[in-house]
């Protein structure tokens, strides 16, 4: 019996030498005197930066790597993540002393003890000022009305205004906004929560750039009484600073050229393979038949989606690869790619041709990056899904495969022919014998 194991995407030589070895220690232990081969194509179709990574923003450093609009988008970010932060900020700390730094650590005005009971505090008029806003403006006839129609906006803008205006936050920033100038960092809060709500509402549907997002501000905060033009004090000190710290587009515009760079095998072999599949089929191919005898093809996550492309590619054209008795494909995609219609011999909702051969298909239900191919090929004799519980989280269940021991014993029962019928259990759960890999962990 001959095995031929085929290595997924973004493995590489070191990699691949380690993985193969294990996976021919499992295998000859079980089948004394097979041959193991390994086919190795990370070098040769694996993708590569071909420009050294040109194309991409921030590979290397130069002008505009510290963009300054980077603080503002981490601002913002934030805001979306919890539009009432800045308002929660100001509800906790009060507002800075006009005149004085604004520092995280900066003073501020306390409530003032001395204020006359019975005196609404200036904060207290732009909260009413925003309840009292229509939550549908006028459109057309209405910039306001009109703006948020053009970003879409307009559909969650009224529940972000009620949200904001009836929130226990804006109450309590009110009620120590006992100043002009406080009252006007309020409405400027305040515009930016309802805005930020409004935003973190639509989600990838809003249409709206950072300008629009500003004016969208500078409306609402002038309707409030304030003035957009003039940052916050308080908010805006601890804010900034803590944006930039704990969001992630900071830290994406600073590694993304890195970040490119180390995806590129593993990301970057799927697109190519999407692109350029054929040539990788015909080099399998060729591997395949370079041996006679009958063959077990084992592939690994893109290494399977190549093996079902070519074995389903030749067996249409009535041209079966010959001696492959046995197809295992470990933390495949092919079945999801099936499904999406990316496989590229066979259309959407095509069944195996005849002449594809048994397939077992092993999957891990921790592992995102492997399917179920019985449910997608129903009532298929030659399909069989077997569940392997490696107790690792994702990613690293989609590699510890290689070192379960009921991997290899699946195989042999395959082999064999000692099957107990379809284990698929993809709408039952996990089946007798599935999920047999808890002991091995």
């Amino acid at each position: 019996m001959r095995f031929l194991f085929v290595h997924g995407t973004g493995v590489r030589r070191e990699r691949h030498d380690r993985l193969s070895a294990l996976v021919r220690d499992g295998l000859t232990a079980r089948f004394p005197g097979a041959t193991v081969d390994s086919c190795y194509w990370g070098d040769r179709f694996g993708a590569t930066l071909g420009a050294g990574g040109r194309s991409v923003p921030g590979m290397r450093p130069g002008p505009g790597a510290d963009a300054p609009g980077d603080a503002a988008t981490a601002e913002w970010a934030l805001l979306l993540a919890d539009p009432l932060c800045e308002l929660r900020v100001l509800a906790e700390a009060g507002f800075g002393t006009p005149g004085q730094e604004t520092g995280a650590d900066a003073p501020y005005e306390e409530d003032d003890p001395f204020a006359m009971p019975g005196v609404r505090a200036a904060g207290a008029g732009v909260l009413a000022r925003l309840a009292g806003l229509p939550p549908a403006p006028p459109y057309p006839g209405d910039e306001l009305g009109a703006l948020l129609h053009g970003t879409g906006l307009a559909a969650g803008y009224p529940a972000a205004l009620a949200s904001t205006a009836g929130s226990a936050e804006a109450a309590r920033a009110a009620e120590r906004a006992g100043g002009a100038a406080q009252a006007r960092e309020l409405a400027a809060a305040l515009a930016r929560a309802v805005a930020a709500a409004a935003l973190a509402d639509a989600g990838a549907d809003a249409d709206c750039t950072g300008a629009e997002r500003d004016r969208l501000v500078e409306l609402l905060t002038t309707r409030l009484g304030g003035d957009a033009r003039v940052p916050g004090a308080r908010a805006a000190a601890v804010l900034g600073r803590l944006a930039l710290r704990v969001t992630t587009q900071p830290l994406l515009n600073a590694w993304r050229g890195s970040l490119t760079a180390g995806a590129t095998p593993a990301l970057g072999d799927i697109l190519r393979y999407q692109a350029r599949g054929q040539d990788l089929r015909a080099f399998l191919r060729s591997r395949i038949a370079a041996a006679p005898g009958p063959a077990v093809l084992i592939g690994h996550s893109l290494g399977g989606v190549a093996l079902v492309d070519l074995l389903a590619e030749d067996a249409a054209r009535g041209e079966a690869v010959p001696g492959v008795e046995l197809l295992v494909t470990v933390g495949s995609q092919a079945p999801f790619l099936h499904e999406l219609g990316a496989l590229a011999a066979l259309e959407p909702g095509a069944k195996l041709p005849y002449g594809f051969p048994r397939w077992l298909n092993i999957y891990d239900r921790q592992d995102m990056l492997s399917y179920l191919a019985g449910p997608v090929f129903p009532g298929d004799p030659r399909v069989t899904d077997h569940e392997i519980g490696s107790r690792q989280p994702f990613p690293a269940c989609h590699s510890a495969y290689w070192k379960q021991d009921t991997l290899y014993e699946r195989i042999r029962r395959a082999v064999s022919g000692a099957e107990d019928g379809p284990e698929s259990g993809a709408e039952n759960g996990p089946v007798s014998g599935s999920g047999d890999g808890a002991e091995n962990g």
